[in-house]
């Protein structure tokens, strides 16, 4: 009677599994293209692309290919999220705080000065009301805008002198953009938006004083040790800055839902890609810029609280006159200071001590 059973329950499976195939055959062929606004040489970043397109592709037996292109290849870096609005191309990997000229507002999906971290993002995103609110203000772009990557907490960037005072922020001409550049524009820095192909030799020729980047793996490529002594960190403009998949609204929505959701479930699995990655490849990376006579230098906080006080003038100064920044900063705002209310906790001490212990 127990055999008899079992081979009924063994036909049901295997029946199943045969209906499996049929279904995916039922779904269409289709073939996007992605412009990416990073170039092939960051790896990791360039890279969480290729991871999600070849998630995508493996999870629907081929039938759903996504052909990235380097930043240039077919649209400029910077003309990626036109390009997707417009459905020039189909998909996007991108900051979105590149389009901070656009809108103050796009900066959430990326990374603000003095905001939350990687973890804290997806927190926000997941189970806060980021995913709501900033999806609100991507379909007025005609944007599907999904999270695919992180690099965690950047490095402060490159400098050919020290910074010991806020006073050494007078006059300071550094290649960084967007919500950073009108904070140390208030300090009295001059803020230079240089594409990451012209940093090296801006910083060799002095045209420029110092410049920020990504973090040891990424600067050690481009070689700025050797033209810049000192290190800085944190980037307290970047505390976990992410990186998001656009796609052109019409063409997500017609979509079949079984290919909306593996493409949300690639980005997902690229994105915790991403972040290992970079933890990691920093450490060696890290070392070996230090073994090769990097000068490791944390800002004085000094200098951060000037920065974090110019940061939330900023700030006020955005919301009283743009609504949908107001909107979505008062709602990040609150679940920052919750959210760094309990990482100070077990976190924050955990970590310290075994800091300490090292």
């Amino acid at each position: 009677m127990e055999r008899r059973s079992f081979l009924k329950a063994g036909a049901g499976v295997a029946v199943g599994a045969a209906a499996m195939p049929a279904m995916a055959a039922d779904l269409p062929a289709i073939k996007w293209r992605l412009a990416s606004s990073f170039p092939k040489s960051l790896d990791t970043i360039y890279g969480g692309a290729e991871v999600m397109a070849k998630r995508v592709a493996e999870m629907t037996g081929g039938k759903f290919q996504i052909q990235v292109f380097a930043s240039g290849e077919i649209v400029p870096g910077p003309g990626v999220h036109d390009a997707v609005k417009d459905n020039t191309v189909e998909m996007g990997h991108t900051c979105s705080y590149y389009f901070f000229g656009k809108d103050p507002t796009y900066a959430f999906d990326t990374a603000i000065p003095f905001g939350l971290t990687n973890r804290q993002t997806d927190a926000w995103y997941r189970h806060g009301n980021g995913a709501k609110l900033m999806g609100d203000f991507f379909a007025k772009a005609n944007i599907v805008a999904i999270p695919c990557g992180n690099t965690g907490v950047q490095m402060g960037g490159w400098f050919r002198k020290e910074i010991k005072t806020v006073a050494d922020l007078q006059g300071l001409k550094m290649r960084i953009g967007g919500f950073a550049g009108q904070v140390i524009a208030k300090l009295g820095s001059v803020p230079q938006q240089i594409p990451g192909g012209d940093i090296y030799p801006s910083l060799e020729k002095g045209t420029i004083d110092a410049a920020e980047w990504i973090g040891p793996y990424d600067d050690q490529k481009l070689g700025f040790n050797k033209v810049a002594k000192f290190y800085y960190y944190p980037g307290w403009w970047e505390g976990g800055p992410q990186i998001s998949v656009y796609v052109n609204k019409q063409k997500f929505d017609a979509l079949p839902k079984e290919y909306q959701a593996i493409l949300e479930a690639a980005c997902a699995d690229a994105h915790v890609d991403m972040m290992a990655k970079y933890d990691a490849k920093n450490p060696t990376a890290l070392k070996q810029l230090v073994g090769a006579g990097t000068q490791l230098r944390q800002f004085p906080k000094p200098v951060m609280d000037a920065c974090h006080k110019a940061a939330m003038e900023v700030y006020a100064e955005i919301a009283a006159k743009n609504a949908d920044f107001k909107k979505v900063y008062d709602d990040y705002k609150k679940f920052l200071d919750d959210q760094n209310l309990w990482f100070r906790v077990a976190e924050g001490a955990y970590s310290n001590y075994m800091y300490s212990v090292r």
